[in-house]
């Protein structure tokens, strides 16, 4: 685990099933996990951080929740339109809105672009941060759209897909943020608002 910034602390691991390494975080203060998975399951990677909750920003995001919440007792967080997805699931989720403040200082916010619960979450912290789900993708320096076989079922549905990603982040630059945490891909620390600023208005580097 990696503080990339006062009291957020971020690290990677290996998806099982896509094979690439995928973010997580945590925010101390609050005891907040955002999408965490851990390696092997194993919640002793997370030593002696006090977990209050879990926050999906997505509902494929579950990962390694289910055994944090067993070992820590704590809820699991996923917006309204996803609890479908844990119907079957021996164990609970709570459902939340945009607009909810999920813990103190973490405010849900509306994406709803590739899902209908997807989330950003704006993290009250060092002048903003902005979680984001799985929109957007950044593992090298620019931000990128995640490949079309993960973003739509027909080719044919990508652009518009890709214009519905551009205009909901688009609402979300009048949030006060200055860097972007990212599920897929390495966090932007300083200067994030205006990278997403840009690809707003600019689209990816190709």
């Amino acid at each position: 685990m990696n503080e990339i910034v006062p009291g957020v602390l971020h690290w990677t691991a290996l998806h099982p099933n896509i094979r690439i390494d995928v973010s997580s975080y945590l925010v101390t203060s609050s005891g907040t996990l955002i999408d965490p998975l851990l390696p092997d399951d194993d919640v002793s990677h997370l030593g002696d951080h006090r977990i209050e909750r879990i926050i999906l920003t997505n509902r494929h995001h579950s990962r390694s929740s289910e055994a944090i919440a067993r070992e820590h007792g704590c809820p699991i967080l996923c917006h309204e339109a996803g609890l479908h997805r844990f119907a079957d699931e021996p164990y609970d989720i709570e459902g939340f809105s945009w607009g909810d403040e999920l813990a103190p200082g973490i405010t849900a916010l509306e994406v709803d672009a590739i899902c209908p619960e997807e989330t950003a979450l704006r993290i009250d912290l060092d002048g903003g941060l902005l979680s984001i789900a799985d929109a957007v993708m950044r593992y090298e320096e620019d931000l990128h759209f995640v490949p079309e076989r993960y973003l739509v079922d027909d080719p044919n549905d990508a652009p518009a897909v890709k214009l519905s990603i551009r205009e909901a982040f688009g609402r979300l630059l009048d949030e006060p943020f200055d860097s972007l945490l990212f599920a897929h891909g390495n966090p932007l620390i300083g200067g994030g608002k205006e990278t997403l600023r840009d690809f707003v208005e600019h689209g990816p580097a190709e």
